[in-house]
């Protein structure tokens, strides 16, 4: 018998808006693979659990954040993306008040926003979804 070994994750882009600059939430991993690279909030998804649910979950866990409305960006599966093991991402875009605050938790080491023009390296493929992102959503 046939056992796929093929994991699922979620990301999430979290964009807050103050005045004209937009800016987007980012943890810096503290586990490899990619450890101290900054990335988007998410991780895997747990069994039996619907992928939105997965999404608000994996961004309160890693930044406090919670969100009540998430918008599909869209699904990345490259076998490549992560050296550990063949996963499909799910990404999501959300939009929160400029007052929310962030505060890094479970294997996120650190919180920052970013201008979203004015990115760090980042981790896994996450530029591209962070792009993608951008053209849907006109950001």
């Amino acid at each position: 018998m046939y056992t796929p070994k093929i994991f699922v994750t979620v990301d999430n882009v979290v964009i807050r808006k103050i005045d004209d600059i937009k800016e987007i939430l980012l943890i810096k991993r503290l586990n490899e693979p990619f450890k101290d690279y900054w990335a988007l909030p998410g991780g895997f998804v747990d069994e039996n659990e619907d992928l939105e649910t997965a999404a608000k979950r994996e961004l309160q866990e890693e930044t406090n954040i919670k969100v009540f409305q998430v918008k599909q960006i869209g699904a990345y599966g490259n076998p490549k993306r992560d050296p550990r093991s063949h996963t499909i991402s799910i990404a999501y875009f959300s939009e929160i008040d400029r007052f929310a605050i962030a505060e890094a938790a479970d294997d996120a080491k650190e919180v920052k926003w970013f201008d979203i023009n004015l990115l760090p390296v980042m981790a896994f493929d996450h530029l591209d979804i962070i792009n993608d992102c951008k053209e849907k959503f006109h950001l």
